[in-house]
């Protein structure tokens, strides 16, 4: 039943949003934070550590037109889309990270070395998972320019450039170039080394935000030369360059080409080798990927093209919408290409393991996308948590971030204790391979760095919301305490779950007053906790807990308008005091539609869903209504479109109606099915389907759940939906995870 093949667009995302007219309740939701996806279409392995695509400067990227922005629409930098050449390691969907990659810029030029940087015509786009394509030039010169091919293997690149005839094609690799060409994006090296090998090959490493990258780059040209270059000249006969300190007032760019002779429609491959550990192990990263024999640019496109495929096979999905398909398929891409897993790439240890980076950040990721690979690719999710462990034990704390710099990322008004969620939902659900004893030791240690002595001693940690995330990390390690058998720590550390209360006023309706990332208190008032029960009754019984809900969702409100191009502070000020949810465009609030399950609305959480899924995705290039942010936000598409959203932490996962008719998931090696009767496609002018009734493993469900326990058993689902609430879900309520003690 499912489709064949798979619709994913790697273009959605890379312009500002633009999606059908916002109507109903989708109108009412105020959309903060840039309304862009800041997605790149650029070739990129499942997990991998490498990506390739073309640079402009722009932001956050280096691919695309636009210019940063932190509120509303950003303002174009370029009328069309240009490039100076193809770049290494960028982010996915993330905002103002300041650490930009882009590194080891490669040209194809026709051109003399000195108009290396110049932003050429970049037309005739094409991408799919692993590839991608383009032509760099004047299309209307000559053959329209040089044609350009793009494809990565988990640690390497390779690249194949068609130009037309010419005596002097180059292809120009700038060893110094990083960053973005936004005021202060620009990312220098410290220190590099550069060496010729032979005639087509050569190598180098640069020290660039603390990290030690190498490369070994090998061109298919056998008739071509390999010269050094600095400062936009070659350097004839020099075979090595070193600098032990570069300052960026006294840079100048070097780095390596090679050229040679091209007739008319000649492809020249360049293949690249990347290690975080030494040219030595860049050169067998790039003989593991690629080898170093002609037709190596298909056999790895063919491979990559493969792994893509086993991966996003893993969830099958049919929507009876062509366009729903390609929204679904994309998310579901987006999803998978970050974290980087780099086994034993790990610059700073000296040793083989675990190391991951571009989690960016754990407070984008850790209730959708984690959950998300959790599930689907948990063999990944446990090489992510390795990662984590090792990070905490070798620099003192679980990191919120955590790129290919020196230093975990240090966002101390974000969250706190987020890594620990995801060590709970993986230890609740059984899997091997992580040191348990010793994420225990490091999880129970870092709830009392920074905020969290304030939390110990006093109950509380500013800003308030920190004092949510501390209880439910507490909850959470709780869990792992209990997994390795120490009972007495878990009792411990239950004593403090329950102080999420202090995070509330007194009438028990929303947070007490605070400062707040990238919200109001409205926006953090409603998340899944571990005692709901207790957050409801504490609001005053569900009643009341649905009409604030109510309101917060704009049930009944008057449409708003998003913020447009550089937004003032007064009209910034007025979206945020209506307390309203943010449409998908930021984090703060993305599990709350779910909150009203627990208080037996499961039809509300439908109506959200619906209109998020119909009015706040898109196809194009403006198909999403804020930041990927390295893949949380597809990740919510993906679990909303399919009727399941995990509640992260608590290996729970929350019913509600499908947007697609039919999904396979393949649960490393158990398979759910979902089947749906009187599926209905997302329309805005349709009405909201409503669950009437559940079958799972052939019994009726009459509740609004599935442990995870139970969901990787396998089975198939059935769920019947109609037009009008039946009252399914009324009756009953997802547990509690939690049982308080007083501390």
């Amino acid at each position: 039943m499912t489709k064949q093949g798979f619709s994913v667009d790697p273009f959605i995302g890379c312009e500002p949003t633009e999606l059908r007219e916002q109507a109903g309740l989708a109108a009412t939701w105020w959309s903060p934070k840039p309304q862009i996806g800041n997605t790149h279409p650029g070739a990129g392995y499942p997990f991998g550590m490498v990506s390739a695509c073309a640079y402009s400067g722009a932001y956050p990227t280096g691919y695309g037109r636009f210019d940063l922005a932190t509120e509303g629409v950003p303002a174009a930098l370029f009328d069309s889309q240009l490039a100076s050449g193809f770049t290494h390691f960028q982010q996915s969907g993330t905002g103002a990270i300041r650490k930009y990659y882009n590194y080891l810029r490669v040209t194809p030029m026709l051109d003399p070395l000195d108009q290396l940087g110049t932003r050429w015509p970049l037309h005739r786009e094409q991408a799919a998972p692993g590839w991608y394509a383009a032509r760099l030039g004047d299309p209307a010169a000559g053959a329209g320019g040089i044609g350009c091919e793009l494809t990565v293997g988990p640690t390497s690149a390779v690249h194949r450039y068609t130009f037309p005839a010419h005596q002097q094609a180059r292809i120009v690799i700038d060893f110094s170039h990083g960053g973005l060409t936004i005021p202060y994006g620009v990312t220098t090296p410290l220190r590099s080394h550069l060496e010729v090998v032979d005639a087509t090959a050569a190598a180098g490493e640069i020290v660039v935000e603390g990290v030690p990258l190498a490369a070994y780059l090998d061109c298919s040209a056998e008739d071509w030369r390999c010269q050094l270059w600095y400062d936009r000249r070659r350097m004839p006969g020099g075979t090595r360059l070193d600098f032990d300190a570069i300052r960026p007032t006294t840079l100048r760019p070097f780095g390596v080409i090679f050229s040679g002779p091209a007739e008319a429609g000649r492809a020249v491959e360049l293949r690249i080798g990347f290690s975080l550990r030494g040219i030595e192990r860049a050169e067998q990263n790039l003989h593991r990927d690629v080898g170093v024999r002609a037709g190596a640019y298909a056999d790895r496109r063919a491979q990559t093209e493969q792994v893509w495929a086993d991966h996003l096979g893993r969830v099958r999905t049919e929507s009876g919408d062509p366009d729903r398909d390609t929204v679904f398929d994309t998310a579901l891409y987006h999803s998978l290409i970050k974290p980087c897993v780099a086994i034993d790439e790990s610059p700073w240890s000296g040793e083989d393991g675990p190391f991951a980076f571009d989690l960016c950040t754990m407070w984008d990721i850790y209730r959708t996308q984690l959950p998300l690979i959790a599930t689907i690719a948990p063999e990944r999710a446990v090489e992510i948590a390795r990662a984590l462990v090792t990070v905490a034990v070798e620099e003192g704390n679980f990191p919120i971030g955590y790129r290919m710099a020196r230093g975990a990322d240090r966002f101390s008004r974000q969250g706190s204790a987020l890594a620990h969620t995801f060590l709970a939902e993986l230890s609740v659900s059984g899997v091997s391979g992580i040191d348990w004893e010793l994420a225990l030791t490091m999880m129970a240690t870092d709830l009392r760095r920074d905020v969290g002595e304030e939390f110990l001693r006093h109950g509380v940690a500013e800003p308030i919301t920190h004092t949510l995330d501390l209880a439910y990390g507490y909850y959470c390690t709780a869990r792992v305490a209990e997994r390795v058998g120490d009972n007495s720590l878990a009792r411990e550390l239950l004593g403090y779950a329950g102080r999420w209360r202090n995070a509330f006023d007194p009438d028990g309706q929303l947070l007490r007053a605070s400062t707040f990332y990238e919200g109001t208190r409205w926006n953090y008032s409603f998340r899944l906790l571990h005692e709901m029960s207790g957050r409801i009754a504490l609001a005053g019984g569900e009643h009341r807990f649905v009409r604030l809900l109510d309101r917060f969702f704009g049930f009944g409100g008057r449409p708003v308008r998003a913020p447009g191009v550089d937004p003032g502070p007064e009209e910034l000020a007025a979206g945020y005091r209506l307390g309203r949810f943010q449409g998908l465009n930021n984090e703060p609030d993305m599990d709350a539609p779910w909150a009203y399950t627990y208080a037996g609305r499961p039809d509300r959480t439908a109506e959200i869903v619906r209109a998020a899924v119909a009015y706040r995705f898109g196809t194009g290039r403006g198909g999403l209504p804020g930041n990927d942010d390295s893949g949380g936000l597809s990740s919510w598409y993906v679990w909303a479109a399919l009727g399941l959203f995990p509640v992260a932490g608590q290996d729970l996962f929350l019913l509600h109606a499908p947007q697609v008719a039919y999904a396979r998931l393949d649960l490393a090696g158990t398979e759910v099915t979902v089947e749906v009767t009187d599926p209905q496609p997302p329309d805005p002018e349709g009405a909201t389907r409503q669950i009437a009734a559940v079958h799972w493993r052939g019994r009726p469900l009459p509740q609004t759940w599935l442990t995870g326990a139970d969901l990787r058993r396998g089975g198939t689902l059935r769920i019947e939906l109609s037009e009008q609430p039946t009252g399914w879900g009324r009756d009953v309520r997802p547990p509690d995870a939690f049982t308080p003690t007083r501390r």
